[in-house]
């Protein structure tokens, strides 16, 4: 049926971190950890989202620490385990990797220029075009789909990985890609149907009271 569900996902963006403020790339497992705006940023959320969706059945995290310490305080609130899925993965940028941009600036001026040309074809030494993170982001979001048919999922992940998830779930152009702000500590649903999606919410952030 045309209007039948395939899945609605709500993507939540890892609190912030220690890195967050410097806006420094950094796509390591072990490191850095929600800083204390990022744990509250992640207690928020999480008791947001279990009042807009109070039933979800599955939860998945990337295998980032600060995934992970944001996917806790959801599992809290909805008394359930969350799976850890490597592949929900930040874009890789290759050498640029523990930079800033004022640092980037410095050490690769001409490769920064090249990006800021071919944004969406382009990658650091070592790193992933735009369009190659598109598409590993794309069959990574319908495995999931696939896994849970008709069903309410929770993931939590980066905010490129859901930036590119609402890219290719409205199918904008790639150049647009980048002017979508998601903030950490957010969350964003999409509704998955066949031939189309929905996405219902964006980079909402709760208001503090």
């Amino acid at each position: 049926m045309l209007f039948k569900r395939k899945c609605k996902i709500t993507f939540i963006a890892h609190g912030a971190t220690i890195y967050t403020e410097e806006n420094r790339i950094c796509d390591k497992e072990s490191h850095p950890p929600l800083n204390e705006i990022g744990q509250e940023e992640a207690e928020r959320i999480a008791k947001w989202v279990i009042l807009r969706s109070p039933q979800v059945d599955k939860i998945y995290t990337g295998a980032s620490l600060s995934c992970i310490q944001t996917a806790k305080f959801i599992a809290k609130e909805y008394g359930q385990e969350f799976e850890i899925r490597p592949e929900l993965k930040n874009q890789d940028f290759g050498v640029w990797k523990g930079l800033n941009y004022t640092e980037i600036e410095e050490r690769y001026p001409e490769m920064l220029q090249k990006y800021h040309d071919l944004t969406s074809s382009y990658a650091p030494d070592g790193g992933e075009t735009l369009l190659e993170f598109d598409e590993r982001v794309e069959q990574t979001v319908s495995n999931l789909i696939e896994e849970n048919l008709s069903k309410r999922i929770v993931v939590v992940t980066h905010s490129n990985f859901i930036r590119a998830a609402i890219r290719n779930a409205l199918e904008l152009p790639v150049e647009y890609q980048n002017r979508v702000f998601i903030p950490t500590g957010s969350a964003t649903q999409i509704k998955y149907y066949k031939g189309w999606n929905i996405l219902m919410y964006s980079g909402h952030v709760p208001v503090v009271c």
